[in-house]
């Protein structure tokens, strides 16, 4: 059985290739091509087992899995104050963290390799190629040793020691491309077209989105989160975004389990941005979703160097439409702070994941509301630098 047919999430028109929506780009609005969402009807959320092929016909690609155990990755119920996580604050919310730092190379991005790189091997591919800032090189190299298969990851210099570490000895071959994120992406745009090698990240100029088979992986995050916090109400999921992948994956776990009933109502979605690239809270400022889509916004450097952008992709807007969600935007000071409170209680997250828990905690929700920051990444791997 192929994989299943990619459609704009936008405009609805049919995609042939992972470059995106090129009506849509046209206009000048990126938009991935995601697969139909699943039917989940009849499944009970109770035995859902966890991770990406807990329910294999959730996916849209045939199998057999590339797995390493990714998923399932445990909540942690954070401290409102300096002592005591049993106690929740007066007047903020019960905050809860999902640490990704859990899985298999220490990111989330394992969800989505796994998915991928299984979608690689049923379309008969012997390469795939990645284009990184360092989590998603590494887990493109761990998938790709798992299913057998060549990996080439395109990244740039300013990738911390530990991620390039990681990304060598997994047996991938790192080419860095000088010139930052741009000519790292053009020389995959190249790769693809060239060579015929098989995209597991964003690489198209109009940046739509990774993989958008691989992106299903991270709709068991939702999953997951609905098991585990069975019968009690989520008011918030915060999301460290750059491109929305995960984004916008949490968003059609939730609309899948609402769709079938295993949810009363989706949770309301958060994006957690760096200030100095923060396209998604600028484009919220704007009234009129014609021109959110349009946002451009200068991007700089941050602590949180795998965050940010120059635009919001359209499938990350929508979430945030489709669950009344927001963006918010905190700076290196404020990133760096959290990245050291949360390590005084025993978690340590990379600075990209620690900007969730600084936005969580300021969240305007009602007094012991239930709130889940993603921590996407674990802060090992930057340690030495």
């Amino acid at each position: 059985m192929p994989p299943l047919p990619l459609h704009c999430a936008r405009c609805g028109h049919a995609a042939d290739d992972f470059t995106g929506c090129r009506s849509c780009a046209r206009d000048g609005i990126g938009v991935n091509t995601p697969p139909p969402l699943a039917d989940l009807a009849g499944l009970d959320l109770a035995a859902y087992p966890g991770g990406p092929w807990g329910w294999p016909a959730a996916l849209p690609v045939p199998g057999p899995p590339v797995t390493l155990g990714e998923g399932n990755t445990p909540v942690v119920r954070l401290r409102s104050d300096a002592r005591n996580a049993a106690q929740p604050a007066a007047d903020g919310p019960e905050l809860w963290l999902k640490y990704e730092g859990g899985n298999p190379t220490g990111s989330h991005k394992d969800r989505a390799m796994s998915v991928g790189v299984a979608a690689a091997l049923a379309a008969g591919a012997d390469t795939v190629v990645a284009a990184s800032s360092g989590n998603a090189g590494a887990s493109a190299a761990a998938y790709a040793a798992r299913a057998g298969l060549r990996c080439v990851v395109f990244t740039t210099d300013a990738v911390p020691a530990g991620l390039r570490a990681q990304i060598d000895a997994l047996g991938a071959e790192r080419v860095v491309v000088p010139g930052g994120g741009e000519a790292r992406n053009v020389a995959m745009t190249e790769a693809v077209a060239e060579r015929g090698w098989y995209p597991l990240t964003s690489f198209a100029a109009s940046r739509p989105g990774s993989n958008p088979y691989g992106n299903e992986g991270y709709k068991s995050v939702a999953y997951e989160l609905a098991r585990d916090f069975a019968g009690r109400r989520i008011e918030a999921v915060v999301v460290p975004t750059s491109r929305g992948d995960l984004l916008a994956g949490i968003a059609r776990g939730f609309r899948e389990l609402a769709e079938a009933g295993l949810i009363a109502a989706m949770p309301r979605l958060v994006v957690a941005e760096a200030t100095p690239a923060a396209p998604f809270t600028a484009a919220l400022r704007l009234a009129d979703r014609a021109e959110q889509e349009r946002v451009r916004v200068e991007a700089g450097p941050s602590v949180a160097f795998s965050l940010g952008g120059d635009r919001p992709c359209w499938q990350g807007l929508d979430a945030l439409w489709r669950t009344g969600g927001t963006a918010v935007a905190v700076d290196d000071e404020v990133a760096l702070a959290e990245h050291r409170r949360l390590a005084a209680e025993g978690v340590l997250l990379e600075p990209s994941s620690a900007v969730s828990v600084a936005v969580a905690r300021d969240l305007e929700v009602a007094p012991g509301a239930l709130v889940v920051a993603i921590g996407t990444a674990t802060g090992m791997k930057g340690l030495g630098d």
